[in-house]
C-alpha cells in the first residue's frame, strides 16, 4: 500500500523524499564515523598528555630521590603516595601510580593497592614511553608508562604509569561533536535545498511527465521505431544522432550511429546534405548504390525551444520504377492511339481505291506500305541482334515519333544477340533516348541519332540529339540526383535517370561524358567482358510491358508502320 503511494506521488517530490533521505542516511554514517574516528585522535591525544604527566612525576625529585633508597616510609601516608596524589590532582588525571622494578605498587589512587603487585609485565624497563588503554581498575582511561630513573639518570628503578578517565574523553567528544552536528545539519539544510531546485529542474527538463509516463514514452517509442517501415532519425540541436531505427540504418548503410555527426557518418554528397537540411525543407529524392530514397526533415521546436530535428527516410526505389514505367506505358498508349487513326487512314484509302475501281492502285497501295514497314524493322535486326533492344528501340521510336521526333539508328551500330551489360544497357539506352526525345521535342529538324556498337573490349553508346544542348552552367550538376533544367514529366520525376545512369555506368567500371551543344551528345563506354551480369541493388528501365514480346511479328505489329529509321 505505502509502495501504490510512493509510486502515485509526483515526480518532484519522490525526487526531493529520495534525496533527503539519502542525505539523511548518508550524514548519520558521516556522523558515526566521524565520531569513531575523532574518538581515536582524542585518545591518541590523552595517551600523550598521560606521557607528559607521566614524564613530569617520573622527574619529581622526591619520588626519585624516595624510590632510589627503596621508599622505606612508603604506604599510605608515604612521600611517594602524597606526591603522585599530588600531581594527579593538579594535572586532572584519574591516576598516577610508581611502580617499582619488582612490580610493587608505591602509590595508587586506591590505598588499600599500594604494596601489591601488577599483574601485568613492567613494559618501561626498556627505557621507552608506551601507550595503552587501560581498563584497570579505575574505568577505562588512557594510559601511558614511562621509565622512572635514580638521580644519575642511568639507571631504571621503576616506571610512572598515569591514566586519563574515560569520562574526560567522552565530555571532549561529546564537545566536538556538537560542533560537527551543527556543520552537518547546516549541511543538512544545503542539501534539502539543493534537492529542491534539482526536482524543480529535472521537472521542468522532462516537460512535466512522470516516471510512468516517461516509461510508456519510452516503450512506444521502442514499439514504433522498430514497428514502422520507414526509417527514422533525429537529431539533438548539436546535431548529434540520438535517435535511429533498424530502418534508417539499412537504407542508409549505418552502424551503431548514436552520438555521431554526419559528417562521421557519410561522405560529403546530396545524401548527407539531404539529412542535414541543406537542400531546403521540402522532400528530397536521393539515388544511392541500391535505393531511390524518399528523405523528409522537419525541425523540432517544443514551448519554444529548438530540440533538433526528425528525418524521415522511406523507399522509393520500386514506386519510382513503376512510375517511370507507367509514364512509359501512357506515352506508348497515346502512340498507338495516334497509329490507330493513321492506320484508319490508311484503310479509308484503300476503301476509296476499292469503291472507284481501282483495284490495281489499291493492291500497289498496300504492297509498297508492307514493304515499307518490312524493310524497316529488318534493317533494325540486322544490326540489333537481341530482341530486348530491339523492343525497347521499337517502342521509343513510336513514342518519340508521336511527338514529332525522328530517332536514326547509326549505321555503324553493331550489337549481339546476347551482348554483355544486357540489363544495363536497357537502362542506359532507354533513359538516355528519353532525354534527348524530350530535348530535341520542338526543335527543326527534330531528330535524335543513336549508335549502339559492341566490340571485344567495350560496348558504346551514343545519343545526339538536336536540341539546344546541356548549358555550361550545368555541366558539373548534370549528373547528380535530383538535379534537372525541365519540369517534371507526368508521373515521372525529373533529376533522376542521369543519375541514375551515371552510378550504374561507373559502379561497374564504365565511363559516361556529355558535349554542352549545340544539340547534347552522351556517350556511354562499358568494358568487357562483364563480369557482373546481375547488376547490385535495382536497375529501373523505362521500356514498357512490350518488352514481353520476343517475337519479331509482336515487334513488327506495335511498331504499326508509322516509325520512321
Amino acid at each position: 500500500m505505502e509502495a501504490d503511494l510512493f509510486a502515485r506521488r509526483r515526480l518532484s517530490t519522490r525526487i526531493l523524499v529520495g534525496s533527503l533521505l539519502i542525505l539523511a542516511v548518508t550524514s548519520v554514517i558521516g556522523f558515526v564515523l566521524l565520531g569513531f574516528a575523532q574518538r581515536d585522535e582524542i585518545d591518541s591525544l590523552s595517551e600523550h598528555r598521560a606521557a607528559s604527566i607521566a614524564d613530569i612525576a617520573a622527574s619529581d625529585p622526591q619520588i626519585v630521590a624516595a624510590m632510589s633508597a627503596g621508599d622505606p616510609h612508603g604506604g599510605p601516608d608515604g612521600v611517594v603516595q602524597q606526591v603522585a596524589q599530588r600531581i594527579a590532582l593538579a594535572s586532572g588525571a584519574s591516576f598516577v601510580v610508581v611502580i617499582d622494578r619488582k612490580g610493587v605498587r608505591h602509590s595508587h589512587p586506591f590505598p588499600t593497592l599500594i604494596g601489591q603487585r601488577v599483574t601485568e609485565p613492567i613494559v618501561a624497563l626498556d627505557g621507552q614511553t608506551h601507550f595503552r588503554i587501560d581498563p584497570g581498575s579505575t574505568g577505562r582511561s588512557a594510559n601511558a608508562l614511562v621509565p622512572l630513573k635514580d638521580s644519575t639518570g642511568r639507571r631504571i628503578i621503576g616506571e610512572v604509569s598515569v591514566g586519563i578517565a574515560d569520562d574526560q574523553v567522552v565530555k571532549q567528544l561529546i564537545s566536538e561533536l556538537s560542533i560537527f552536528a551543527l556543520y552537518i545539519g547546516a549541511a543538512l539544510g544545503v542539501g534539502v535545498l539543493a534537492s529542491y531546485v534539482l526536482a524543480w529542474r529535472l521537472k521542468r527538463s522532462t516537460f512535466g511527465l512522470e516516471l510512468e509516463e516517461i516509461a510508456g514514452l519510452l516503450q512506444d517509442r521502442e514499439a514504433m521505431l522498430h514497428g514502422i517501415r520507414e526509417g527514422v532519425l533525429a537529431f539533438d540541436p548539436s546535431g548529434r544522432v540520438s535517435v535511429v531505427n533498424d530502418e534508417a540504418r539499412r537504407l542508409l548503410g549505418l552502424g551503431t550511429a548514436l552520438g555521431s555527426r554526419l559528417e562521421d557518418l557519410l561522405p560529403d554528397g546530396r545524401l548527407r546534405r539531404s539529412l542535414a537540411g541543406d537542400l531546403g525543407p521540402d522532400e528530397i529524392h536521393v539515388l544511392t548504390d541500391s535505393h531511390c530514397l524518399a528523405v523528409n526533415r522537419m525541425p523540432v521546436v517544443l514551448h519554444g525551444r529548438a530540440l533538433g530535428a526528425v528525418v524521415t527516410v522511406r523507399d522509393r526505389t520500386e514506386l519510382v520504377g513503376m512510375l517511370r514505367e507507367l509514364d512509359s506505358v501512357r506515352g506508348l498508349t497515346d502512340a498507338l492511339r495516334a497509329q490507330q487513326h493513321e492506320f484508319a487512314n490508311r484503310m479509308h484509302t484503300l476503301a476509296g481505291l476499292l469503291e472507284l475501281g481501282e483495284q490495281q492502285e489499291a493492291l500497289d497501295y498496300a504492297v509498297e506500305l508492307a514493304s515499307a514497314d518490312r524493310s524497316r524493322a529488318e534493317e533494325v535486326r540486322e544490326r540489333i541482334g537481341n530482341s530486348l533492344m530491339v523492343g525497347l528501340l521499337v517502342a521509343k521510336c513510336t513514342v518519340a515519333a508521336e511527338r514529332g521526333v525522328e530517332i536514326v539508328l547509326d549505321p555503324a551500330s553493331k550489337l549481339g544477340t546476347d551482348p554483355g551489360h544486357l540489363r544495363r544497357l536497357l537502362t542506359v539506352v532507354g533513359n538516355l533516348l528519353d532525354n534527348a526525345v524530350d530535348a530535341a521535342a520542338g526543335s527543326h529538324p527534330a531528330k535524335v541519332r543513336l549508335l549502339l556498337a559492341e566490340t571485344e573490349k567495350a560496348i558504346k553508346v551514343r545519343v545526339a540529339d538536336s536540341g539546344p544542348g546541356v548549358p555550361e552552367d550545368a555541366l558539373a550538376h548534370i549528373f547528380e540526383d535530383g538535379f534537372s533544367t525541365r519540369p517534371d514529366r507526368g508521373t515521372a520525376r525529373r533529376g533522376l535517370g542521369l543519375a541514375m545512369v551515371h552510378r550504374l555506368v561507373t559502379r561497374h567500371g564504365g565511363t559516361i561524358d556529355v558535349s554542352s551543344g549545340p544539340g547534347a551528345v552522351f556517350t556511354v563506354v562499358l568494358p568487357l567482358p562483364d563480369n557482373d551480369p546481375a547488376p547490385l541493388g535495382a536497375v529501373f528501365t523505362a521500356a514498357p510491358p512490350v518488352l514481353a514480346f520476343d517475337t519479331f511479328d509482336a515487334l513488327e505489329v506495335l511498331d504499326g508502320g508509322g516509325t520512321r529509321w
